[in-house]
């Protein structure tokens, strides 16, 4: 196959279809390859939450003496798997250097810009593309039984609140009151009402379809193999054959490690691990949370649509392991049982695993490949890939045509690894 595009983006998951649909929207022409199909990565089976109120991020004061608490619990929210991987050993002692308060700040304000800047676009998105994926301004709670752990949570609210998160903070009894779907015992909930939802595997299908109408091209079962760099361009070399292009946009999600000697960024390697989330998608239950809800005390988020149900989270660090473990699904349906009536559907339709591209810092690279004049990257989003997939489509593509950008760029710059 020889065939040439203006730019070539790697991936066909939320971050990738979303560069390309931005990029289209620009006035470049654009073809996407991904080894697999549309969105059968990590796109598929997350929990389909926009949430600018995620903005904290994972390393965080306190978290290293969580986590070594929690080594020896396989079920735990946060589980490193132990074994001989000296980079995971590396980049676990990098990600605990940055779990203190000003880090934490830092990292917050970034993720927060792209996220309500993407949550804000995604709704245009919808509207202006007619993306047909179930989104609503649905809000989120994060529910709690343990009262300690309700406490534990204001900590973070004068930061949100910072940010311009409209927090509200709701008793127990009140809350039983709005929400039957819980059961009795629950010590308080926190809201976010700008928070909203949609069906993750409906956006990137409609994306794929908006990208198609637009003249894009999307190559599937089309690995990316190497990228040489020209002086005009790149070249692409994929299992299909070789490609031309003026830009390259590497947006593979966790898999982007292990494909960065090859784009000539092997730093990359000690910048992103994989992390395992899972899932349970059922039938619809007869009595489901009236919005998508965390229950904090078992990190189980719980997300229902018209035709279905899912019950996703947890956080697993055990390389590109592909196995589904039975005790942290099990994990799942335990902690939904402590908290609802109705914890699981009638039929299960899907049992789910697949790999978060998680950075140092937990906030994404998005921006020029340190050493290429025509190589980008669009990578590292953690757990916030849906949610924060429209505001980097187009920060990338303003990046690249050398427009204003919408949000300040600098805190995402891949440079700040190299």
């Amino acid at each position: 196959m020889n065939a040439n595009a203006d730019v070539i983006v790697a991936g066909a998951g939320a971050i990738g279809l979303s560069c390309a649909l931005a990029l289209l929207e620009s006035g470049r022409s654009v073809t996407v390859i991904d080894v697999a199909h549309v969105g059968a990565g990590t796109s598929h089976g997350n929990c389909g939450t926009i949430t600018p109120s995620h903005a904290p991020p994972l390393a965080a004061p306190g978290m290293v003496t969580k986590a070594l608490g929690w080594m020896l619990t396989p079920d735990a929210p946060l589980y490193v798997h132990p074994r001989m991987d000296l980079n995971l050993w590396r980049w676990l002692l990098r990600f605990g250097l940055r779990c203190n308060a000003r880090d934490w700040r830092r990292s917050a304000f970034a993720k927060h810009s792209l996220l309500q800047d993407s949550r804000d676009r995604i709704q245009d998105w919808v509207e202006r593309f007619g993306l047909s994926c179930g989104f609503v301004e649905s809000g989120e709670d994060y529910v709690f039984r343990n009262p300690r752990g309700l406490e534990e949570e204001q900590h973070e609210l004068p930061l949100l609140r910072e940010l311009g998160i409209v927090v509200e903070v709701i008793d127990g009894v009140e809350y039983e009151r709005q929400e039957p779907a819980m059961k009795p015992g629950i010590a308080g909930a926190v809201r976010f009402s700008g928070d909203a939802m949609f069906r993750p595997d409906a956006y990137v299908r409609a994306l794929a379809e908006a990208v198609r109408a637009r003249g894009g091209h999307i190559i599937e079962q089309c690995a990316l193999e190497s990228l040489e760099e020209t002086d005009h361009g790149n070249i692409v070399h994929t299992s299909q054959g070789v490609m031309q292009s003026r830009d390259f946009v590497l947006a593979l999600g966790a898999w982007s490690p292990r494909l960065a000697k090859q784009i000539g960024a092997p730093w990359l390697r000690s910048v992103i691990q994989p992390g395992k989330g899972y899932s349970i998608t059922y039938d619809r239950p007869p009595l489901v949370p009236k919005r998508p809800v965390i229950l904090r005390d078992r990190s189980v988020c719980v997300t229902s649509w018209a035709d279905g149900y899912r019950l996703g989270s947890t956080m697993e660090f055990s390389g590109f392991d592909d196995s589904l473990n039975e005790r942290r699904l099990g994990a799942l349906e335990r902690g939904a049982a402590e908290f609802l009536h109705h914890p699981v559907g009638p039929v299960v339709r899907e049992r789910w695993s697949g790999w978060r591209p998680m950075s140092l810092d937990d906030v994404p690279l998005i921006g020029r490949i340190p050493g290429r004049r025509h190589g980008w990257m669009a990578t590292g989003h953690g757990m916030m890939g849906m949610g924060m997939s429209a505001g980097t489509g187009q920060l990338l593509a303003d990046l690249i045509s050398g427009r204003e950008t919408a949000i300040n760029p600098a805190p995402f710059t891949p440079e700040r690894f190299a």
